[in-house]
């Protein structure tokens, strides 16, 4: 039986099943090397992604976390194909350990159902807690001192070519994008690109303002 026939395997009641994800981050690349290197686990269907893997809002890896269920087996090439940061790597690994499923991976040859598996799993997490309150830490000792030497002025506002801020919010206006599709076109939050808008339209009104 090949590749395309187990990709289109369905469960049966009460069947666990041998899962594989498998991604790559542009369409120009190809998932052979992947599916290839899995091949000895007898994966039964194969979740394939040609997407970034920088967030979790990925449509195979959601339809994965939609279809697995207790006792299934998920078998990855290496932790990079699930997740680009460890912060989504360990939602991740608490989704599946929720859900009472067993996560491999090939490379780094670590089972989250074993207790070493384990153990790294918490290792890593204790590590990225450590990273962040360092950072945090940091940040807090930078902004103390610019505010001593009475330089600091908060954070400084994200800047953004004109002409594709200005397409952007035409584009909004004439309801060719949602102001949450724009939020995720520029990086910012909802209320920055609210704020946008209303500067936009003062700076609008003083220009028609400025003609009469």
């Amino acid at each position: 039986m090949g590749i395309v026939k187990f990709y289109n395997l369905k469960r049966k009641n009460g069947e666990n099943v041998k899962i594989a994800y498998v991604r790559v981050s542009t369409q120009e690349q190809n998932l052979d090397r992947q599916l290839e290197l899995l091949k000895p686990y007898g994966i039964e269907r194969f979740f394939q992604e040609k997407q970034s893997g920088k967030d979790m809002g990925r449509e195979k890896l959601n339809e994965l976390l939609e279809f697995v269920r207790e006792g299934d087996e998920v078998y990855v090439e290496s932790w990079s194909r699930l997740s680009r940061t460890v912060r989504d790597l360990l939602k991740l690994f608490e989704l599946f350990d929720r859900k009472k499923v067993r996560l491999y991976s090939v490379k780094e040859q670590y089972d989250t159902s074993s207790p070493t598996g384990k153990l790294m799993v918490n290792i890593i997490a204790a590590l990225n807690q450590f990273e962040r309150e360092n950072l945090l830490e940091r940040q807090r000792e930078g902004i103390a001192c610019a505010k001593q030497k009475g330089v600091y002025r908060g954070r400084k506002p994200k800047e953004f070519d004109v002409k594709i801020l200005s397409e952007v919010l035409a584009d909004i206006e004439q309801k060719e994008l949602t102001v949450t599709e724009a939020a995720k076109v520029l990086g910012v939050t909802r209320a920055t690109v609210y704020n946008m808008m209303k500067r936009a339209k003062k700076e609008a009104e003083n220009n028609d303002n400025k003609k009469v």
